[in-house]
């Protein structure tokens, strides 16, 4: 069964181009196009995708409100932003909203691709020039954010975390480490509590912060 998708974009071109590029890999069926986020919302109530690619300047309803109204309507819906915005705000925005990849317009199509694999096995995506800008700020802001020290997380936690963030799923993560999915998936619990995270997003962000990760490669 194909992975069903809309697509989200004010400007005609980019969403047909883009819609064009999906269509011709058999993996992929584009369910509905839209131009605004309003329009983004009534297609994933309408359609319950596996997956939004979002742009963020949308008229009426903007692409991070958006984002966490269709998250909030179809839990199970991922969503990536496509966006021409670079700077910190606007990825930790998206982030926050609950995104859980965010591609910029200028990378080629298979960094979108490679979001859309990572993201549908459960991972976060960030691609190579947001991952800069990222890690960049969150080194120049570790000494003022004060939080848990990562010396409180086990080795054991510490390196799942570190696999999570970079994007790996738990079952990939399993595999690596010679574990069930199911013993992955209790040290991310545990991870999550002892850091006061709820989102796979957040878990990125503080794995980024404490240098746990940055994402390299």
């Amino acid at each position: 069964m194909p992975i069903r998708v809309v697509v989200a974009d004010d400007h005609q071109m980019m969403r047909e181009g883009l819609t064009l590029q999906l269509s011709s890999n058999h993996q992929y069926e584009v369910v509905a196009q839209a131009a605004d986020g309003i329009e983004a919302l009534e297609a994933v109530r309408t359609h319950s995708p596996d997956v939004v690619v979002m742009d963020l300047g949308m008229p009426g309803l903007n692409g991070i409100e958006a984002t966490r109204q269709v998250l909030e309507a179809s839990p199970g819906t991922k969503v990536i932003v496509l966006s021409g915005h670079a700077e910190e705000h606007f990825v930790s925005s998206a982030l926050q909203a609950g995104a859980a990849g965010y591609v910029l317009k200028g990378d080629a199509f298979a960094e979108l691709d490679q979001a859309l694999t990572h993201v549908l096995s459960g991972g976060v995506y960030l691609s190579p020039g947001v991952q800069a800008v990222v890690v960049n700020q969150a080194l120049g802001r570790t000494s003022s954010q004060p939080g848990l020290s990562h010396k409180e997380l086990s080795p054991r936690e510490l390196e799942v975390l570190r696999m999570l963030a970079e994007g790996m799923t738990a079952k990939q993560v399993a595999q690596a480490l010679h574990l069930s999915v199911k013993t992955v998936e209790a040290h991310r619990r545990q991870v999550m509590e002892k850091t006061d995270t709820n989102s796979m997003a957040d878990l990125v962000r503080y794995a980024l912060r404490e240098g746990i990760t940055t994402l390299d490669g």
